[in-house]
């Protein structure tokens, strides 16, 4: 099988580049930018022709979520303009398409884990951007899988849980705020997923599904988790909302719920603090190995 993904020096691009390597029978094409950019209609098409992929795995995103209240054309582009180019590509080669989305596209006023066919209704650039994004790949789709997760963050690139990290070895107290609550998502986790949905596609019905870790947690909470799986004695402190302000309003309550893609029996989802522990392994061994 010949797979596509784009975006692939992210978070999710750089877990799936890691999981290829248990994938010998696969050949993988990772492009970035600088190698493929998809609001451009011509040149993906040409990639599509040329290499003719099984699969595109769509993780290029903007995901500068207070930066997109400014350049909100941009995020337009990339978050809906660029899956529309793909999903277009795909059907015309006869590609599974897999594109990822967010809880975003949520305003979080609810107080019950989001149902897939739960009206969108996001509160901010971004998560619009990436609500037009879905619209387009629904409308559009033939062969295709759209997975909305939440909060995520990988040994790789930048993400809350290493800001975290970061913050804890240079500070004695941080404050974080304690009420936004979601699932938190590890990276390696949804790359395993979405590698579950490639291989059980004969038997995984097309469309929309959510995929996180499962459990719940506040940004504090899981600041305060961080801390105590690297052993950091800094102290966190829970803040509301109202107490850090930030350009683009975040969902206050934004659990994905995932019953169908439990339902699906294949699909492994795993606790946050499960996961989260693994991942701060690989960190540690990672600052371990730098040291040396």
């Amino acid at each position: 099988m010949k797979i596509l993904v784009t975006g692939s020096i992210g978070q999710l691009g750089s877990e799936l580049r890691f999981l290829s390597a248990s994938r010998p029978g696969d050949s993988f094409l990772f492009v970035d930018l600088d190698e493929l950019d998809i609001t451009d209609a011509p040149a993906v098409d040409r990639l599509m022709a040329k290499e003719q992929p099984d699969v595109c795995i769509n993780c290029a995103a903007y995901t500068a979520v207070d930066k997109a209240e400014t350049e909100a054309a941009i995020a337009f582009k990339v978050n809906a303009e660029g899956p529309e180019n793909l999903i277009q590509s795909c059907n015309r080669y006869n590609a599974l398409f897999i594109h990822i989305s967010t809880d975003f596209v949520f305003d979080g006023a609810a107080t019950k884990p989001y149902k897939t066919n739960d009206e969108v209704r996001p509160s901010s650039v971004y998560g619009a951007s990436k609500a037009e994004g879905e619209a387009r790949v629904l409308l559009l789709g033939k062969r295709f899988y759209l997975l909305r997760t939440s909060w995520v963050y990988s040994s790789y690139g930048n993400n809350f849980v290493k800001t975290m990290i970061r913050l804890g070895k240079e500070r004695a107290t941080i404050n974080v705020v304690d009420d936004q609550r979601g699932r938190p998502t590890y990276a390696r986790d949804l790359a395993a997923a979405i590698l579950e949905f490639v291989d059980g596609e004969t038997e995984i019905p097309y469309g929309l599904y959510h995929y996180s870790n499962t459990g719940e947690a506040t940004w504090f909470e899981l600041a305060s988790e961080v801390m105590k799986a690297y052993d950091l004695a800094c102290n966190v402190l829970p803040i509301p909302t109202t107490a850090y302000p930030t350009p683009a309003k975040r969902p206050a309550f934004s659990v994905l719920d995932l019953s169908e893609t439990q339902a699906l029996n294949r699909i492994s989802l795993l606790d946050w603090k499960e996961s989260l522990y693994k991942c701060i392994s690989i960190l540690k061994q990672n600052e371990h190995a730098g040291q040396d």
